[in-house]
This record gives structure tokens, sequence and C-alpha cells, in this order.
């Protein structure tokens, strides 16, 4: 069981959330793996899921509240806690709406299936039936891979991509390819993402980096950079044409079952409008029971 506590400072604003989260897990008499988390957040049930696992990999299944396999990998650059596009507004007062960022679909009713590693290589495909809760005409599906070769210690490669169906006669093809390298206690990357909409107001790149660096087994900080890059004209929808660009520093430290993390994120023209800025402050303290 997790107990976590965050802090944010968004603007001149202060607020604090928190969500319990439970996690158990077990296997049968034939060695199949069952898990189920549940998050209790707000003092009612937000997110919960089941997976079962075995040596074919393993199968989930969200109830509510989920990433798709494009959207696990939206943005895995290193960072200690949080990516810097990151401004939580728990108290409402971003009404702009939060930050762009090119990731996958979402909701309720979701099977993602992840494969074992053959030969450093692992694939995630994700569906979700035209119920499920994605604003689609038909069902969706996407997939992830993503590869470390074992000549190449401490190196991976990844790419996603969905084909979305976002109305009767519109597409979205959303993609993003990324790359990172762990050596000492250093970790870096790169990430680059594409948006190929046949709404305009929905097409963009976007392109990060991460480094990350360990101290020690227990303390963890970081540094990372995003830019979302709107194709021109592409406003609508609450978006604006500029390029939007956050940056942050972040921490993380670990005395036995408790974690501090925390970090301090930036973004200018936010969802590409000019001096939409924002700077959060945010801290978090979980339990592992």
């Amino acid at each position: 069981m997790d107990r976590v506590n965050k802090h944010l400072v968004t603007g001149n604003d202060f607020s604090m959330g928190d969500s319990l989260n439970f996690n158990m897990s077990g296997e049968t008499d034939g060695g199949l793996g069952v898990a189920v988390f549940y998050e209790i957040d707000g003092g009612s049930l937000d997110d919960y899921d089941m997976t079962l696992s075995g040596d074919w990999g393993s199968l989930k299944f969200n109830g509510s509240g989920t990433s798709s396999a494009l959207g696990a990998v939206d943005d895995v650059m290193p960072n200690a806690y949080e990516e810097s596009w990151d401004v939580l507004d728990t108290d409402g007062t971003n009404t702009t709406g939060s930050p762009l960022v090119i990731g996958g679909g979402g909701g309720a009713n979701m099977f993602i299936y992840t494969s074992p590693s053959v030969a450093g290589a692992t694939l995630k495909i994700a569906y979700q039936n035209d119920g499920g809760g994605v604003t689609v005409a038909d069902s969706y599906t996407d997939f992830a891979i993503a590869y470390s070769p074992e000549m190449v210690e401490g190196l991976t490669v990844g790419y996603a991509r969905v084909d979305q169906k976002t109305g009767i006669s519109a597409d979205d093809t959303k993609s993003t390819g990324y790359i990172k390298y762990a050596v000492g206690g250093f970790t870096i990357g790169y990430q680059a993402s594409e948006n190929e909409a046949d709404t305009k107001s929905n097409s963009a790149d976007s392109h990060g980096y991460g480094v990350t660096y360990a101290v020690n087994d227990d303390f963890s900080i970081g540094y990372h950079s995003h830019t979302y890059e709107p194709d021109s004209g592409a406003s609508g929808s609450g978006k604006g044409t500029l390029d939007q660009e956050s940056t942050g520093i972040s921490a993380s430290y670990t005395m036995g079952g408790m974690t501090l993390a925390g970090a301090m994120n930036e973004t200018d023209n936010s969802r590409g409008t000019a001096s939409n800025d924002f700077e959060s402050y945010e801290f978090n303290l979980s339990f592992a029971f």
C-alpha cells in the first residue's frame, strides 16, 4: 500500500492533493500471476486495473484511468520525479488547460498486452473498443516497441505509433521515437514525436531531452526540457501557434519505505498562447508498506 501526498504551488496559489493506492498480487497453483490495483483519490474510487501474467507476457485490463501503449511512452526522458511540462492544477486556477503533449489514448476498459523480452525487444499493444471512453468513431489500437541490445549495455531505443480516427472523416497519425543511454550514474535521453492530423489544430511536432544523475543508491537529481511546436496555422480548440517550451529540475531521495521527491517546473507559452506562462513547485511524500 502506498500513501501519497502532494503539495503544489501554481503561480501564487497553494493547493494539496492526496491519494491512497492499494496493490495486491499473488500466484495460482498453475503459476499464473494475478495483480489488482485500486486508487482512492479525494475520498472516492479513481483508477483500477487487473493484470494476468506468465511466461507468455502480461495482459492488463484497465477499468479506469490508464495510458495506452503510446500514451505510456509520450515522454520517457530521464527525470528524477516529473516531466517539465507536468504543471499540475489541483485547485482549478489553470483555466486555460494543461500544457500540450503528443500522446496516445486512454480511458476506461482498455486491454494492454506486454510481451516477454525476446533478444532485448519488448512489444506492447493496447486495444479499446468504441465504447471504452476514448472519443473516437471506431475502436482504438496502438503499439510500442522497446529494444535494449545486449551488446550495448545501458542503451534503450523505442518507437510507438497509432492511427486514430477522431471523427467520421478525420484521422490522427501519432508517433514517437526515443533513445536513452545509462553509463555510470548518468542517464541521458532524447525523444521526438509527431502528430499528422486531418484537423489542423491538432498537427504538431515535439522534442525533448533529459539527464539524471544518481548520486548514490538513494538520491537522484535530474534536468528535463520539452518543446511542443504546433504546425503553422494550427490554432483553435484553446490552442495557439507559438512554441510551448518547458524546463524543470527534479530530485528524489529514498529512506527505506519512504520516498521524498520534488520538482521545480516552468512552462512558457502554454498551449501555444503568448504570456500563458506557469511555474510550479511540487513536493511528494510516499510510503510503501
